[in-house]
């Protein structure tokens, strides 16, 4: 039986590679020979511009009205699927577009029309006690990231909307890590040891609300918008980001789940767990951030207004020092 296990495990391992259309890559934690330094070599668009992850600095943001709620079909149900989990080698991907059947789509919030369908989301996550998130919010990284793919409905193939700047839109959620389990997460992250070895896919028994894997009501209105493109290769520069500024929780048992999810290995190499899966921040160069009109913002240089006591306790001071002078005298 583990001679067998063994076989499919090669097999699965060698079917990843000789499927990955953009050639070899990996990330440094797999091996720095063909880490995102390297990718340009694979991937010309790696090495352009526009490209992500990014820092979203709050003193640079721009507040634009026109980014008004996302209005979402399918996300508040349970699709009928099937949903399938995969191992690629380099992340887990929960495939969610099941062909004309589905109704999982998003519009509004300041994106083109007509819409965009969901495809799938995947996850980035660092190593034990470290950061990996992706983006990050002034600075700050989170333990993972999660990232909502879709791609715009006037597309008939992500080939084509690979292929134009508008023809995908990624809603990124910052994971933050809690003490407690998030029972939203319990069907997928249960489902990972049914994955464990790239390659290998699994379907769920059940689906559930993509809503349910997003910020609140709330949260939802509170987003940045920039262009920018996938974070693994070919790396064309064709998605519309949102980044949201509340994060989601996840608990920390469940994070050290995927942080043993095997990863893409050289054959005839031992498995290892897929840690630090996340593209190193880009260069924002030119490009503009666009905050919705909840998002947080921070005006460059501002020195908040002192209080009203503040203002009377100086001019006490200043009276009192002016009375010391007068008795003083010359």
């Amino acid at each position: 039986m583990r001679s067998l296990e063994l076989v499919l495990i090669f097999l699965s391992v060698l079917l990843l590679v000789c499927a990955d259309p953009e050639g070899t890559w990996c990330y440094d934690s797999q091996d720095p020979k063909c880490g995102p330094t390297h990718w340009k070599e694979m991937a010309p668009a790696c090495g352009g511009p526009a490209q992500s992850p990014i820092n979203i600095d709050l003193h640079l943001v721009q507040r634009d009205p026109t980014l008004r709620p996302f209005i979402f079909q399918g996300y508040d149900l349970a699709p009928p699927g099937p949903w399938t989990l995969e191992n690629d080698g380099h992340t887990v991907l929960l495939h969610v577009d099941t062909g004309p059947q589905s109704h999982l789509e998003m519009r509004g919030a300041g994106l083109p029309l007509p819409a965009y369908r969901a495809l799938q989301l995947h996850f980035h996550w660092g190593r034990p006690g470290r950061e990996g998130s992706e983006h990050s919010l002034d600075g700050h990284r989170h333990p993972m990231e999660m990232h909502v793919v879709h791609m715009n409905t006037r597309y008939q193939s992500v080939g084509e909307a690979r292929g134009h700047p508008d023809g995908l839109a990624v809603l990124a959620v910052l994971l933050a890590e809690q003490d407690s389990d998030n029972a939203n997460f319990s069907t997928l992250v249960s489902s990972l040891k049914n994955v464990s070895a790239p390659g290998l896919s699994v379907t769920l028994a059940s689906t559930f609300p993509l809503a349910s894997l997003l910020p609140g009501a709330s949260g939802l209105r509170r987003y940045y918008r920039y262009s920018g493109s996938l974070t693994t290769p070919g790396c064309e520069p064709a998605v519309l980001w949102t980044v949201f500024q509340d994060t989601v929780p996840i608990g920390r048992a469940q994070v050290v789940q995927f942080q043993t999810v095997p990863r893409a290995s050289p054959l005839g190499s031992r498995l290892e767990p897929l840690t630090e899966n996340f593209r190193p921040q880009q260069p924002l160069g030119g490009r503009r951030v666009s905050a919705s009109p909840a998002a947080s913002i921070r005006a460059a240089g501002s020195i908040p207004a002192p209080p009203l006591v503040y203002a009377y306790a100086s001019g006490a001071l200043l009276g009192l020092r002016l009375c010391l002078v007068l008795q003083q005298g010359p």
